[in-house]
């Protein structure tokens, strides 16, 4: 089995790169890449995502092809996708930081900043929180202890239109997404190589995935 993480110049590749590889133990192909056609053809692809979701979705544009290979092998090819971070929110039909940038529109809903009701809530948000968990749980999720400590750095939020594709939430001030999915797609607003166990075993099971 291959994995393709994407290099289009945003996200801390290195971190995720060696998350995967902890979690693979030696059984699957972990590779980083900006070459579509190795994106295309892999079992398993993976969208990181670090900034302005403007400014990721530029990058994402800006790599010849990148853009129909990841779209071939999520949407076409049905092969489990998993988005990290800004890499999740990329999959919002639009995202609102820096003016109204359209995303790759796979999943019902926008990017919005994120307002916590708590005027003492600095923002970013920054640091550990936990995760609840929409029942039934998801098989990615699977086995993930309740209110699971999880590592996030994000300002603005995932708003899906559909309540159906929530899969966890977390709350700063008030709800927000955490985990977003469907079909064989998957995204977390936190970041799973930065989450210690728990974002290892998460890894894991996307590994072991069969939408």
């Amino acid at each position: 089995m291959t994995v393709a993480i994407i290099d289009y110049g945003s996200g801390n590749l290195r971190s995720a790169a060696k998350a995967f590889e902890r979690a693979a133990a030696g059984r699957v192909a972990i590779t980083v890449t900006d070459d579509p056609d190795i994106v295309a053809a892999a079992d398993r692809v993976v969208l990181p995502g670090v900034g302005a979701f403007a400014n990721c979705m530029h990058g994402l544009r800006a790599v010849d092809g990148m853009l129909d290979a990841v779209t071939e092998v999520a949407m076409i090819r049905a092969r489990p996708f998993l988005g990290i971070c800004v890499g999740m929110q990329l999959m919002a039909t639009c995202g609102l930081e820096h003016g109204r940038t359209p995303g790759l529109a796979w999943i019902a809903g926008e990017v919005s900043e994120l307002t916590p009701a708590d005027s003492t809530l600095k923002v970013p948000h920054m640091g550990w929180n936990d995760l609840r968990f929409a029942t039934p749980r998801h098989p990615v999720l699977a086995d993930l202890p309740d209110q699971a400590h999880v590592y996030f750095v994000h300002s603005y939020q995932f708003r899906p239109e559909d309540p159906a594709v929530l899969l966890a939430s977390a709350d700063y001030g008030g709800e927000f997404a955490a985990i977003v999915g469907r079909d064989n797609l998957i995204g977390t607003q936190f970041h799973p190589e930065k989450s210690q166990a728990t974002g290892l075993a998460l890894i894991a099971n996307f590994l072991a995935w069969q939408p």
